[in-house]
């Protein structure tokens, strides 16, 4: 094992709904621990080792597939935060057929809510979610791509964007 720090990957949203989600986790996040963007993960904690396969599999899955829309469905308390459903039969294959090929190194973890808020007082936190559910209208959002991340202990080091239709570009 050489060490190397694990793996993201995320969905890479159109501005808008990036812009939308990163305001709301810069006002309800708590600022200590607010290290990273607002994010929509697939897989959470991939073996670095396995970085040049996982790029691979990536770009092969994406470079066929269009721009897909996801439907947000709302807040959801979870426990000591605040996330939002997102919907789309697009996503939920291409993430089957990614976690076949990273079917074993999936942990527990790899779910993919869009967090706004966690960590927080879980009385806080069921306030802000009541609020947002009380003021919440479905919407659609896209997804442009994937977002290749390290994970560095806190932060993460953007590695990648994997566009879909093999618009893929470096960061």
């Amino acid at each position: 094992m050489s060490g190397r720090p694990p793996v993201i990957v995320t969905a890479a949203l159109d501005e808008g709904a990036f812009d939308w989600f990163e305001d709301l986790r810069q006002t309800h996040f708590p600022k200590a621990r607010n290290v990273v963007p607002a994010h929509l993960t697939l897989f959470h904690a991939l073996p670095g080792e396995q970085e040049p396969f996982i790029a691979e599999t990536l770009k092969a899955a994406c470079a066929w597939r269009a721009p897909m829309t996801l439907a947000v469905r709302g807040p959801w308390f979870i426990g000591r935060g605040v996330a939002y459903r997102v919907a789309s039969e697009e996503l939920e294959a291409l993430r089957a057929e990614l976690a076949q090929a990273f079917g074993p190194w999936l942990t527990p973890q790899d779910r993919a809510p869009i967090t706004i808020q966690n960590k927080a007082d879980p009385a806080e936190a069921r306030r802000l979610c009541e609020r947002l559910q009380l003021e919440f209208e479905p919407f659609d959002i896209a997804a442009e791509g994937l977002l290749v991340w390290r994970y560095l202990g806190g932060p993460w080091e953007a590695v990648a964007k994997v566009g879909f239709g093999d618009r893929a570009a470096r960061l």
